[in-house]
Parts: C-alpha cells; structure tokens; sequence
C-alpha cells in the first residue's frame, strides 16, 4: 500500500513526469523496502492506465494521447452522470448543500479577485484554489450518490486528467464565468430533485471542458510540430 501510494504522489505531483521511466531500485531504497512491493504497485498502476509498458523494456508513465484525452472524458462522463442523476434522487443534507454553496463562493471569489486585479486570468496560486474547489464540487456530488466504487474510478480519472495536463496558464474571465454557471445550474437541479435536468447540464459541463482541454491539445501538438519543423531546418546561407 506505502509502495503504491508512493508512486501515484509522485505521478501526481508530476515528480514522475509522463514518458518517465521507473526505477524500482530508487523506489525502494526511497521507501526502504526490497522491490517486491515496488513492483506489485507498479502492477496495480499498469492495470489502472497510469503507467504502460516502454518499447524498450519497464514500466513507464503513461504518456499523452489524444484519444486518452477522449476516452477519460467519455468515462468521466458516463460515472458523473450517473451519479449526479442519483444525488439529486437521494437529496441533499443541509450540511453538504452548505458545502456545496461554499465551493461555488469560492469560484465567485477568485472572478472578483481577477477583476479587481485587471488579470486576463488566474495566476498559479488562484489556479490551485480553483483546482480544490472544482474537484470539491464534483466529488461531493458523487459522495452524496453514496457510490464509494465511482468515487475511486472518477478520482483515478482526474489524477490521469493530472497527468495529460498541457501545461498553460490560468482560466480566463471568460472560463471561470462559464464553470460558475454550470456549476450552479448543477447544483439547483440536484436541490431541486430534478435527475433529468441535472444530467443534462453535468453532461453539458464536462462535454464543454473536453472540448477545451482537446483544442488544448491540438494547439500545443500544431506548436510541437513547428517547432521540431524549425529546428531541423537548415540555416539558409
């Protein structure tokens, strides 16, 4: 368990960046243990999809695709969905409705920060405030479902999600507005009780944001390819 909860901080800390290779000897010396255990997590994150296979022999971090974007995202998709449909069956204890409210006035915060500040968007401090209150709001959600198995798989998502992280800068004004209002569209049709209207706009929301995370992708991919263009042109003489 120490071995495994070892290596998914440091996939998820990005210590271990993707196409990293694994060292099962520096793991165990760090962790002190022989690489009997090292390898039985490493066994569990293969089957999981955080690492695979390198052509050239161990276990590297899974590496980026654009179809593993899809294919999380459709996945994300089809659990949140469920889940939200079944909180707003179950209903919301006053207590995880405050939760809830609190997480969206945090979002509300961050936008009059960047107002006030005359930013054109986050900066790495309010992304991570951002990143907690976003991943609060959805994992809520999914507890109030009362399904611990599609919190675990959704939580695994977001850490691969973690991983196939483009590196950017900060939402926009524009984003963060648009993640506001889907979020309290969500939650009124979860206080509601209304399952229909509440899958819908989750599904809504998180279609939105692979489509962003996808021109992301597609952006950075055109920019890598100028870029390996440029440098193996020859100077002109």
């Amino acid at each position: 368990m120490k071995a495994y909860q070892l290596i998914q901080q440091k996939i998820a800390s990005g210590e271990l960046r993707a196409g990293s290779l694994l060292s099962e000897l520096a793991l165990a010396r760090e962790l002190g243990s022989s690489r009997t255990p090292i390898r039985e997590a490493a066994g569990q994150l293969l089957a999981e999809g955080l690492l695979e296979l390198s052509p050239g022999g161990g276990l590297i971090v899974t590496q980026l695709t654009r179809q593993s974007i899809v294919d999380l995202y459709e996945l994300r998709e089809a659990l949140e969905v469920f889940a939200v449909g079944r909180a707003a069956q179950n209903g919301v204890r006053p207590a995880d409705k405050e939760r809830l409210e609190g997480l969206l006035a945090e979002t509300q915060v961050l936008l009059k920060e960047l107002k006030a500040s005359g930013s054109a968007e986050l900066n790495a401090e309010q992304m991570k405030r951002f990143t907690v209150a976003d991943l609060g709001f959805h994992s809520l959600l999914i507890r109030i479902a009362s399904n611990a198995r599609i919190l675990k798989v959704v939580n695994d998502t977001r850490l691969m999600m973690r991983i196939f992280a483009i590196q950017r800068s900060g939402h926009r004004r524009d984003e963060l507005e648009r993640i506001h209002r889907h979020h309290r569209a969500i939650l009124q049709a979860v206080l509601q009780c209304n399952p229909e209207e509440a899958r819908r706009l989750l599904a809504e929301h998180i279609q939105a944001s692979a489509n962003e995370r996808l021109e992301q992708f597609d952006r950075w991919e055109r920019e890598n390819h100028l870029a390996a263009l440029e440098s193996s042109t020859p100077y002109a003489m």
